[in-house]
Protein backbone atom coordinates (compact mmCIF):
# COMPACT_ATOMS: atom_id res chain seq x y z
CA UNK A 1 0.00 0.00 0.00
CA UNK A 2 1.21 3.60 -1.35
CA UNK A 3 2.52 5.28 1.99
CA UNK A 4 2.52 9.20 1.02
CA UNK A 5 1.86 11.71 3.66
CA UNK A 6 -1.60 11.35 5.54
CA UNK A 7 -4.00 14.30 5.17
CA UNK A 8 -8.32 14.48 5.50
CA UNK A 9 -9.50 15.26 2.67
CA UNK A 10 -10.30 19.67 2.65
CA UNK A 11 -14.11 18.78 2.35
CA UNK A 12 -13.63 17.05 5.35
CA UNK A 13 -12.86 19.79 7.58
CA UNK A 14 -16.23 20.82 8.99
CA UNK A 15 -16.37 17.73 10.71
CA UNK A 16 -12.94 17.86 12.96
CA UNK A 17 -14.80 17.66 15.76
CA UNK A 18 -15.68 14.42 14.79
CA UNK A 19 -12.37 13.30 13.87
CA UNK A 20 -12.92 10.76 10.06
CA UNK A 21 -12.40 7.03 11.06
CA UNK A 22 -13.54 7.53 14.67
CA UNK A 23 -15.99 4.82 16.30
CA UNK A 24 -17.86 7.92 17.84
CA UNK A 25 -20.73 5.35 19.19
CA UNK A 26 -19.85 3.20 16.52
CA UNK A 27 -19.54 0.35 18.90
CA UNK A 28 -20.83 1.84 21.93
CA UNK A 29 -24.25 0.69 21.87
CA UNK A 30 -26.37 2.07 25.30
CA UNK A 31 -23.34 3.09 27.61
CA UNK A 32 -23.36 5.67 29.83
CA UNK A 33 -21.13 8.89 30.09
CA UNK A 34 -17.13 8.25 30.33
CA UNK A 35 -16.83 7.40 33.82
CA UNK A 36 -14.00 5.88 36.10
CA UNK A 37 -14.16 2.69 38.03
CA UNK A 38 -11.27 0.72 40.13
CA UNK A 39 -10.42 -2.53 39.88
CA UNK A 40 -11.68 -5.57 42.21
CA UNK A 41 -15.14 -6.53 41.07
CA UNK A 42 -14.10 -9.92 41.91
CA UNK A 43 -12.83 -9.17 45.38
CA UNK A 44 -9.43 -9.23 43.61
CA UNK A 45 -7.07 -5.97 44.30
CA UNK A 46 -3.68 -4.81 43.93
CA UNK A 47 -1.22 -7.55 45.81
CA UNK A 48 1.81 -8.96 45.53
CA UNK A 49 4.97 -7.57 44.12
CA UNK A 50 4.31 -4.01 42.34
CA UNK A 51 5.58 -3.23 38.90
CA UNK A 52 7.27 -0.77 37.30
CA UNK A 53 3.95 1.92 38.04
CA UNK A 54 2.15 2.03 41.08
CA UNK A 55 -1.30 2.26 38.67
CA UNK A 56 -1.88 1.84 35.06
CA UNK A 57 -4.98 3.22 33.26
CA UNK A 58 -7.24 1.07 30.89
CA UNK A 59 -10.26 2.63 28.92
CA UNK A 60 -12.99 0.40 26.83
CA UNK A 61 -16.13 1.00 25.74
CA UNK A 62 -19.50 -0.09 27.96
CA UNK A 63 -19.97 -2.46 25.46
CA UNK A 64 -19.97 -6.08 23.71
CA UNK A 65 -17.67 -5.42 21.18
CA UNK A 66 -14.87 -5.07 24.32
CA UNK A 67 -15.95 -8.13 25.44
CA UNK A 68 -11.99 -8.59 26.84
CA UNK A 69 -12.16 -5.54 28.86
CA UNK A 70 -15.70 -6.18 30.34
CA UNK A 71 -15.03 -9.41 31.60
CA UNK A 72 -11.75 -9.11 32.22
CA UNK A 73 -12.03 -6.35 34.44
CA UNK A 74 -15.72 -7.65 35.99
CA UNK A 75 -13.48 -11.38 36.66
CA UNK A 76 -10.10 -9.10 38.03
CA UNK A 77 -8.16 -11.44 35.58
CA UNK A 78 -6.36 -8.28 34.92
CA UNK A 79 -5.47 -7.26 37.98
CA UNK A 80 -4.27 -10.49 39.06
CA UNK A 81 -1.84 -10.39 36.01
CA UNK A 82 -0.80 -6.73 37.59
CA UNK A 83 -0.13 -7.95 41.49
CA UNK A 84 0.63 -5.16 43.48
CA UNK A 85 0.32 -2.51 40.40
CA UNK A 86 -3.37 -1.45 40.79
CA UNK A 87 -5.50 -1.41 37.59
CA UNK A 88 -7.93 1.85 37.10
CA UNK A 89 -9.94 1.58 34.62
CA UNK A 90 -12.32 4.33 32.55
CA UNK A 91 -15.36 4.15 30.18
CA UNK A 92 -15.53 5.94 27.13
CA UNK A 93 -18.94 6.06 24.62
CA UNK A 94 -16.80 7.47 21.52
CA UNK A 95 -12.82 6.48 20.03
CA UNK A 96 -12.28 10.78 19.83
CA UNK A 97 -12.53 11.05 23.52
CA UNK A 98 -10.44 7.68 24.17
CA UNK A 99 -8.19 8.70 21.67
CA UNK A 100 -8.09 12.16 22.90
CA UNK A 101 -7.64 10.76 26.63
CA UNK A 102 -4.60 8.72 25.33
CA UNK A 103 -2.82 11.56 24.01
CA UNK A 104 -3.44 13.91 26.99
CA UNK A 105 -2.16 11.10 28.85
CA UNK A 106 -5.40 10.20 30.98
CA UNK A 107 -5.36 6.87 29.68
CA UNK A 108 -2.17 4.37 29.18
CA UNK A 109 -3.90 1.86 27.24
CA UNK A 110 -7.11 1.35 25.89
CA UNK A 111 -9.57 -0.96 23.87
CA UNK A 112 -10.64 0.79 20.58
CA UNK A 113 -11.67 0.27 16.77
CA UNK A 114 -9.84 -0.12 14.13
CA UNK A 115 -10.77 3.48 12.37
CA UNK A 116 -9.91 5.81 15.58
CA UNK A 117 -6.58 3.81 15.74
CA UNK A 118 -6.09 4.47 11.87
CA UNK A 119 -6.94 8.23 12.53
CA UNK A 120 -5.06 8.81 16.02
CA UNK A 121 -2.06 7.21 14.69
CA UNK A 122 -2.02 9.29 11.41
CA UNK A 123 -3.26 12.67 12.65
CA UNK A 124 -0.08 11.87 14.87
CA UNK A 125 2.38 11.41 12.59
CA UNK A 126 2.65 7.87 13.63
CA UNK A 127 4.20 8.97 17.18
CA UNK A 128 0.92 8.47 19.12
CA UNK A 129 0.24 5.06 19.87
CA UNK A 130 1.04 1.65 19.04
CA UNK A 131 -1.29 -1.04 18.30
CA UNK A 132 -0.22 -4.24 20.62
CA UNK A 133 -2.96 -6.74 20.11
CA UNK A 134 -6.24 -7.25 18.85
CA UNK A 135 -9.73 -8.28 21.14
CA UNK A 136 -12.85 -8.91 18.78
CA UNK A 137 -13.46 -9.87 15.69
CA UNK A 138 -17.44 -9.55 13.64
CA UNK A 139 -20.28 -8.30 15.36
CA UNK A 140 -21.57 -5.86 12.30
CA UNK A 141 -24.83 -6.70 10.49
CA UNK A 142 -26.90 -5.24 7.44
CA UNK A 143 -30.57 -5.42 9.17
CA UNK A 144 -33.66 -4.07 6.82
CA UNK A 145 -37.24 -3.83 7.25
CA UNK A 146 -38.85 -7.09 5.85
CA UNK A 147 -41.59 -5.68 4.07
CA UNK A 148 -39.44 -3.53 2.47
CA UNK A 149 -36.23 -5.31 1.71
CA UNK A 150 -36.09 -8.67 0.43
CA UNK A 151 -33.20 -9.40 -1.29
CA UNK A 152 -29.70 -7.12 -1.28
CA UNK A 153 -31.01 -5.67 -4.60
CA UNK A 154 -33.57 -4.45 -2.79
CA UNK A 155 -31.73 -1.62 -1.16
CA UNK A 156 -31.30 0.10 -3.95
CA UNK A 157 -33.46 3.36 -3.36
CA UNK A 158 -33.42 2.60 -0.13
CA UNK A 159 -32.55 4.69 3.32
CA UNK A 160 -29.99 2.58 5.09
CA UNK A 161 -28.82 4.50 8.51
CA UNK A 162 -24.87 3.56 9.66
CA UNK A 163 -23.18 5.37 12.77
CA UNK A 164 -21.44 8.15 11.80
CA UNK A 165 -19.39 9.56 8.48
CA UNK A 166 -16.70 8.14 8.19
CA UNK A 167 -16.41 5.54 10.99
CA UNK A 168 -16.20 1.87 10.50
CA UNK A 169 -19.49 0.60 9.52
CA UNK A 170 -19.94 3.72 7.35
CA UNK A 171 -17.16 3.22 5.64
CA UNK A 172 -17.51 -1.01 5.21
CA UNK A 173 -20.89 0.37 3.91
CA UNK A 174 -19.87 2.61 1.51
CA UNK A 175 -17.13 -0.32 -0.11
CA UNK A 176 -19.85 -2.83 -0.28
CA UNK A 177 -21.97 -0.41 -2.08
CA UNK A 178 -19.16 0.39 -4.66
CA UNK A 179 -18.25 -3.19 -4.83
CA UNK A 180 -22.48 -3.64 -6.35
CA UNK A 181 -21.48 -1.31 -9.18
CA UNK A 182 -23.72 1.25 -7.52
CA UNK A 183 -23.07 5.16 -6.81
CA UNK A 184 -23.62 7.46 -3.32
CA UNK A 185 -21.71 10.14 -2.61
CA UNK A 186 -19.68 10.19 0.31
CA UNK A 187 -20.26 13.56 1.79
CA UNK A 188 -23.65 13.99 1.23
CA UNK A 189 -24.96 10.33 1.69
CA UNK A 190 -27.36 10.94 -1.49
CA UNK A 191 -26.93 8.47 -4.29
CA UNK A 192 -27.92 4.75 -5.38
CA UNK A 193 -28.93 4.18 -1.94
CA UNK A 194 -29.62 7.03 0.89
CA UNK A 195 -27.15 6.53 3.27
CA UNK A 196 -28.02 8.18 6.41
CA UNK A 197 -26.00 8.70 9.57
CA UNK A 198 -27.71 8.13 12.70
CA UNK A 199 -26.47 7.68 16.21
CA UNK A 200 -26.67 3.73 17.51
CA UNK A 201 -28.76 5.06 20.28
CA UNK A 202 -31.39 6.46 18.41
CA UNK A 203 -31.51 4.19 15.51
CA UNK A 204 -34.48 1.76 16.56
CA UNK A 205 -36.19 4.84 17.22
CA UNK A 206 -35.38 6.02 13.64
CA UNK A 207 -36.53 2.03 12.22
CA UNK A 208 -39.43 2.21 14.44
CA UNK A 209 -40.80 5.50 12.96
CA UNK A 210 -39.82 4.47 9.39
CA UNK A 211 -37.61 7.16 8.74
CA UNK A 212 -34.78 4.53 7.52
CA UNK A 213 -35.19 1.00 5.58
CA UNK A 214 -32.28 -0.42 7.32
CA UNK A 215 -29.24 -0.38 9.07
CA UNK A 216 -25.44 -1.40 8.59
CA UNK A 217 -24.30 -1.28 12.32
CA UNK A 218 -22.71 -2.99 15.22
CA UNK A 219 -24.43 -5.31 18.06
CA UNK A 220 -26.05 -4.93 20.29
CA UNK A 221 -27.64 -2.32 17.68
CA UNK A 222 -28.50 -4.77 15.19
CA UNK A 223 -30.12 -7.15 17.69
CA UNK A 224 -32.35 -4.56 19.37
CA UNK A 225 -33.22 -3.89 15.78
CA UNK A 226 -34.07 -6.99 15.05
CA UNK A 227 -36.59 -7.85 18.43
CA UNK A 228 -38.06 -5.00 17.19
CA UNK A 229 -38.77 -6.35 13.74
CA UNK A 230 -35.88 -6.14 11.93
CA UNK A 231 -34.51 -9.24 9.67
CA UNK A 232 -31.06 -9.82 9.38
CA UNK A 233 -30.02 -9.69 5.79
CA UNK A 234 -25.91 -9.40 5.81
CA UNK A 235 -23.04 -10.31 8.55
CA UNK A 236 -20.22 -8.41 7.50
CA UNK A 237 -17.98 -11.35 8.53
CA UNK A 238 -19.06 -13.16 5.72
CA UNK A 239 -17.21 -10.76 3.09
CA UNK A 240 -14.20 -11.08 4.84
CA UNK A 241 -11.44 -14.03 4.41
CA UNK A 242 -11.87 -16.50 7.10
CA UNK A 243 -14.87 -14.63 8.27
CA UNK A 244 -12.80 -12.61 10.37
CA UNK A 245 -12.62 -8.55 11.05
CA UNK A 246 -10.91 -6.71 13.45
CA UNK A 247 -13.90 -4.51 15.38
CA UNK A 248 -11.57 -3.85 18.41
CA UNK A 249 -7.55 -3.34 19.28
CA UNK A 250 -5.36 -2.99 22.30
CA UNK A 251 -3.31 0.02 21.67
CA UNK A 252 -1.13 1.75 24.24
CA UNK A 253 0.52 5.56 24.10
CA UNK A 254 4.21 4.93 22.52
CA UNK A 255 5.60 6.35 26.05
CA UNK A 256 4.32 4.29 28.15
CA UNK A 257 4.88 1.48 26.44
CA UNK A 258 8.25 2.16 26.00
CA UNK A 259 8.52 2.74 29.53
CA UNK A 260 6.43 0.14 31.37
CA UNK A 261 7.14 -3.10 29.23
CA UNK A 262 6.64 -5.02 32.09
CA UNK A 263 3.05 -3.64 32.78
CA UNK A 264 2.37 -3.88 29.05
CA UNK A 265 2.98 -7.60 29.00
CA UNK A 266 1.29 -7.87 32.29
CA UNK A 267 -2.42 -6.10 30.86
CA UNK A 268 -1.47 -8.50 27.61
CA UNK A 269 -1.48 -11.64 29.77
CA UNK A 270 -4.80 -10.77 31.51
CA UNK A 271 -6.13 -10.14 28.17
CA UNK A 272 -4.67 -13.69 26.53
CA UNK A 273 -5.44 -15.17 29.50
CA UNK A 274 -9.36 -13.77 29.45
CA UNK A 275 -10.13 -14.25 25.61
CA UNK A 276 -9.23 -17.85 26.73
CA UNK A 277 -11.82 -17.96 29.70
CA UNK A 278 -14.34 -16.52 27.94
CA UNK A 279 -14.18 -19.07 24.90
CA UNK A 280 -14.19 -21.97 27.28
CA UNK A 281 -17.09 -20.64 28.95
CA UNK A 282 -18.97 -18.42 26.54
CA UNK A 283 -22.13 -18.62 29.19
CA UNK A 284 -20.65 -17.55 32.15
CA UNK A 285 -18.55 -15.07 29.78
CA UNK A 286 -21.67 -13.65 28.24
CA UNK A 287 -23.40 -13.32 31.81
CA UNK A 288 -20.06 -11.82 33.11
CA UNK A 289 -20.22 -9.24 30.59
CA UNK A 290 -23.70 -8.40 30.92
CA UNK A 291 -23.22 -7.97 34.71
CA UNK A 292 -20.22 -5.65 34.44
CA UNK A 293 -22.63 -3.57 31.42
CA UNK A 294 -25.39 -3.96 34.26
CA UNK A 295 -23.02 -2.03 36.58
CA UNK A 296 -21.37 0.39 34.36
CA UNK A 297 -24.69 1.60 32.26
CA UNK A 298 -27.50 0.82 34.96
CA UNK A 299 -29.11 -1.21 32.41
CA UNK A 300 -28.50 -4.93 31.56
CA UNK A 301 -29.29 -5.91 27.98
CA UNK A 302 -32.52 -8.06 27.12
CA UNK A 303 -32.18 -11.78 26.38
CA UNK A 304 -33.36 -11.49 23.14
CA UNK A 305 -30.94 -8.51 22.41
CA UNK A 306 -27.12 -10.32 24.46
CA UNK A 307 -27.96 -14.10 23.02
CA UNK A 308 -27.97 -12.98 19.60
CA UNK A 309 -25.47 -10.00 19.52
CA UNK A 310 -22.83 -11.91 21.85
CA UNK A 311 -22.66 -15.55 19.32
CA UNK A 312 -21.93 -13.22 16.65
CA UNK A 313 -18.63 -11.63 18.41
CA UNK A 314 -15.12 -13.41 18.39
CA UNK A 315 -12.71 -12.94 21.21
CA UNK A 316 -9.33 -12.94 19.50
CA UNK A 317 -5.59 -12.29 20.50
CA UNK A 318 -4.81 -11.73 17.10
CA UNK A 319 -5.24 -7.70 15.98
CA UNK A 320 -6.07 -9.06 11.96
CA UNK A 321 -3.53 -6.15 10.68
CA UNK A 322 -4.43 -7.59 7.54
CA UNK A 323 -7.98 -6.58 7.70
CA UNK A 324 -7.53 -2.92 9.47
CA UNK A 325 -4.95 -2.61 6.40
CA UNK A 326 -8.01 -3.22 4.13
CA UNK A 327 -10.20 -1.14 6.02
CA UNK A 328 -7.42 1.64 4.98
CA UNK A 329 -8.15 1.21 1.62
CA UNK A 330 -11.76 1.30 2.30
CA UNK A 331 -11.98 4.74 3.15
CA UNK A 332 -8.94 5.74 0.46
CA UNK A 333 -11.61 4.32 -2.06
CA UNK A 334 -14.58 6.06 -0.64
CA UNK A 335 -12.82 9.36 -0.48
CA UNK A 336 -12.38 10.02 3.36
CA UNK A 337 -9.37 9.26 3.62
CA UNK A 338 -5.67 10.21 1.88
CA UNK A 339 -3.13 7.04 1.48
CA UNK A 340 -1.96 6.61 4.79
CA UNK A 341 1.66 6.20 5.80
CA UNK A 342 0.32 2.96 8.50
CA UNK A 343 3.86 1.75 8.83
CA UNK A 344 4.94 1.04 12.58
CA UNK A 345 1.33 1.37 13.86
CA UNK A 346 1.79 -2.31 15.17
CA UNK A 347 4.22 -3.45 17.86
CA UNK A 348 3.20 -7.29 18.58
CA UNK A 349 6.44 -8.15 20.39
CA UNK A 350 4.83 -7.94 23.54
CA UNK A 351 1.92 -10.01 22.46
CA UNK A 352 3.90 -12.26 20.52
CA UNK A 353 5.89 -12.85 23.81
CA UNK A 354 2.90 -13.47 25.86
CA UNK A 355 1.82 -16.13 23.48
CA UNK A 356 5.00 -18.01 22.67
CA UNK A 357 5.14 -18.21 27.00
CA UNK A 358 1.77 -19.72 26.36
CA UNK A 359 2.63 -22.33 24.02
CA UNK A 360 1.07 -20.71 21.24
CA UNK A 361 2.33 -19.52 17.69
CA UNK A 362 2.22 -15.69 17.33
CA UNK A 363 0.51 -13.54 15.17
CA UNK A 364 1.81 -11.44 12.29
CA UNK A 365 1.66 -7.28 11.76
CA UNK A 366 0.90 -8.07 7.83
CA UNK A 367 4.16 -5.68 7.53
CA UNK A 368 2.86 -2.39 9.64
CA UNK A 369 5.40 -3.16 12.56
CA UNK A 370 7.74 -1.20 14.00
CA UNK A 371 11.21 -1.85 12.44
Amino acid sequence: MPAPRTALRRSLAAVAALPLLAVALTACGYGSEAKKDDAGKAGVTADGKKLSVDTVRIGYFPNLTHATALVGDQEGIFQKELGGTRLKTSQFNAGPSEIEALNADSIDIGFIGPSPSINGFTKSGGKSLRIIGGSASGGVKLVVNPKKIKTLDDLRGKRIATPQLGNTQDVAFLNWISEKGWKVDAQSGKGDVSVVRTDNKVTPGAYASGSIDGAWVPEPTASKLVAEGAKELLDESSLWPDDKFVITNIIVSQKFLGEHPDVVEAVLRGSVKTNAWINANPEKAKESANSALEKLTGKALPADIVDPAWKSIQLTDDPLAATLDAQARHAVKAGLLEKPDLAGIYDLRPLNKVLKAEGRPGVTDAGLGVK
